[in-house]
């Protein structure tokens, strides 16, 4: 355990220190240009959570069954894990996306709304 962890965070470190370096450098050339750095973040509506949550459920559901159906005896071990678990988690990230379009769809409808009674 301990020959593969020294490696691992030696690549860590390495990593984030290239990472933070970089990062520090591209902000100070958008700031000598005049640009805001937090106009390149991430919007705050980013589904990343909904993402997440729902994909793990799916790799729980598909590790579930995959489960069941080796116990009954209708697949095989390897077969039914890898295939239920890739199965579910798609499933999962198609429902996410669908739900996100979702959203968007109703927020896109609210301001809308609010611009029509605010032109009112």
């Amino acid at each position: 355990m301990n020959d593969f962890m020294v490696p691992l965070v030696i690549f860590a470190t390495v990593y984030g220190i290239v990472y933070l370096s970089i990062r520090r450098k591209e902000r100070m050339a958008l700031l000598e240009r005049g640009l805001d750095p937090r106009s390149f973040e991430r919007p705050d509506n980013n589904f990343s959570t909904l993402k997440y949550g729902l994909l793990l459920t799916g790799v729980g559901l598909g590790i579930l069954t995959a489960n069941i159906i080796v116990t009954i005896g209708a697949m095989d071990n390897e077969p039914a894990y890898f295939s239920f678990i890739t199965l579910f988690g798609g499933i999962a990230l198609i429902l996410d996306y669908v739900i996100e379009k979702v959203i968007i769809k109703k927020q896109q409808n609210q301001k809308q709304q609010t611009q029509v009674y605010q032109e009112q």
